[in-house]
């Protein structure tokens, strides 16, 4: 069985937490996120830390517990300071350009690609082939990271393609007559 209910969540200095029922929104300097907790598990505040408990004791609901602490501390996290996935774009004339709320990217294809930024990202591009995503919400960041890589993803021959910034691509040789 999991252990990760166990540890309770710390709740650093500047963020507000409220409880409302199955409802916890947490507010901070970056942002507001709020979540509905799983009918079996209750959360309760103490103090600076945020503990979840298991209502029964089945193993369904110490498996909802652990997944809520887990959520709960992302959350805390994102609103305290942020998440960021790096993409980095690799072959002959990729390139990307941040403009508003588009990314515009030059994948290779016959026609350029326009990307919508979803609202609550926000997406940099220090150098042509760099993109910086940020937000609060770690799912969201790394959804959008992952769609972004999903429109040329890297190939094994020539290691073209975007990848996250810290990927390793094995590379495979070519056909050998």
């Amino acid at each position: 069985m999991s252990r990760i209910a166990n540890a309770p969540v710390e709740i650093p200095a500047g963020v507000e937490i409220s409880l409302n029922g199955s409802e916890v929104s947490i507010k901070g300097s970056k942002g507001s996120l709020s979540r509905i907790v799983h009918a079996d598990v209750s959360v309760e505040q103490k103090g600076s830390t945020l503990t979840t408990v298991a209502r029964i004791k089945s193993k369904k609901a110490v498996a909802q517990a652990g997944t809520t602490r887990a959520l709960l501390n992302n959350m805390v996290l994102g609103v305290s300071k942020g998440f960021e996935k790096k993409l980095t774009l690799v072959g002959v004339g990729y390139r990307a350009k941040a403009q508003g709320s588009k990314l515009d990217l030059t994948l290779g294809f016959s026609h350029p690609v326009q990307y919508a930024v979803p609202e609550g990202i926000k997406i940099e591009t220090p150098s042509q082939t760099e993109i910086v995503i940020s937000g609060v919400d770690k799912q969201v960041v790394g959804q959008v990271a992952a769609d972004i890589r999903a429109y040329r993803p890297p190939e094994p021959y020539k290691g073209k393609g975007v990848r996250y910034a810290d990927e390793y691509v094995a590379r495979k040789d070519a056909k050998k007559k």
